[in-house]
């Protein structure tokens, strides 16, 4: 067989294994995608992911599985998406207490916010609750402030772990308020709330989601919560501003986020799918009864916005002076 016969021969066999190379791989997705939460079930994390994954599913056509991965304080499943190929198979549930809290409180948390991931869209926002246990002789912010001053050292407050957001609301609560309550850090608001609930702890800062079934129940007590306007889904909790707290607005954000060096135009089809699920009437009546609110935002916006609350919450964290080692 002459040579110029064993080129076209040996062309002809690479472009078969090449196009079945590419057959093999498929679109994306061809497979289960995985959310990874870095908190425990029952948090607004948690509620978050829950909220996109059923839509999320059917618009890509493959399961979507969340895989809560709780511990030290979001840094487990921080660090598990960080180190994960980056296919767009493997997602992250970013909390943003976690997200651009936590490079600030952990000398080594093992991952980079920036350098680690790839922006994918914004999904939700909402402010933080103050809530108490139902036996706790106080019914508004004024008579917590009164009582924890009255009792020094006797209140404690949960969080979802050293450094969350609801950490630092703690601190910043008792540093303006003039009161001494101690931190009790969990890992992740479900097993909070459930203390809360048992009475093991007396208050938790948190977002609505974790805890508005409950306060409307009664279970609870919502004694303020933190934004300029009262909630739509507890109309009843009063504002930080209504009780002459001023200055004390904490808002929490959920976001998506890939490992850093996926296909752009992975990230492009989620953000663009998740989009459109974000604006369903749907998916913003579930947010807004769960005290949450849609906010969506694209791959360079969020990009950007990740740099600046970096910037803006370590700020908070230094002049509050609060390590989670």
């Amino acid at each position: 067989m002459q040579r110029r016969q064993w080129i076209s021969i040996f062309g002809s066999v690479t472009a078969l294994v090449c196009a079945h190379n590419v057959g093999a791989q498929g679109k994306f997705p061809d497979r289960p995608v995985t959310i990874v939460v870095p908190s425990a079930p029952g948090g607004t994390t948690d509620f978050t992911a829950r909220l996109i994954a059923e839509p999320l599913s059917r618009a890509l056509g493959q399961p979507v599985v969340i895989d809560n991965k709780a511990g030290a304080s979001g840094n487990i499943g921080n660090q598990m998406v960080a180190k994960a190929k980056p296919d767009g198979y493997t997602l992250l549930l970013a909390y943003s207490g976690y997200q651009v809290g936590n490079p600030h409180l952990f000398k080594k948390a093992g991952w980079d916010p920036i350098k680690d991931f790839a922006p994918v869209s914004m999904l939700t926002r909402a402010p933080q609750i103050l809530a108490a246990k139902a036996s706790l002789p106080v019914n508004n912010l004024r008579e917590l402030i009164a009582y924890a001053k009255a009792n020094p050292g006797k209140l404690n407050y949960a969080s979802s772990g050293n450094g969350s957001i609801q950490h630092i609301a703690g601190e910043l609560f008792k540093q303006l308020s003039g009161t001494s309550i101690t931190h009790i850090p969990y890992k992740g608001a479900g097993p909070a709330v459930q203390d809360l609930l048992g009475g093991q702890v007396d208050l938790f800062f948190t977002t609505p989601a974790s805890v508005v079934n409950h306060i409307k129940a009664d279970k609870l007590k919502g004694l303020a919560v933190t934004s300029n306007a009262r909630l739509t889904s507890l109309p009843q909790v009063p504002t930080t501003n209504e009780a002459d707290f001023k200055g004390f607005a904490l808002d929490s954000w959920f976001a998506l986020y890939a490992p850093a060096g996926t296909p752009q135009e992975v990230v492009l089809q989620l953000n663009n799918e998740l989009a459109k699920i974000l604006n369903t009437a749907d998916v913003k009546k579930k947010a807004e009864e769960a005290g949450t609110q849609v906010d969506h935002m694209g791959p360079a916006q969020l990009a950007d916005y990740t740099r600046k609350e970096l910037e803006y919450w370590g700020r908070v964290i230094q002049s509050a002076k609060i390590s989670a080692e």
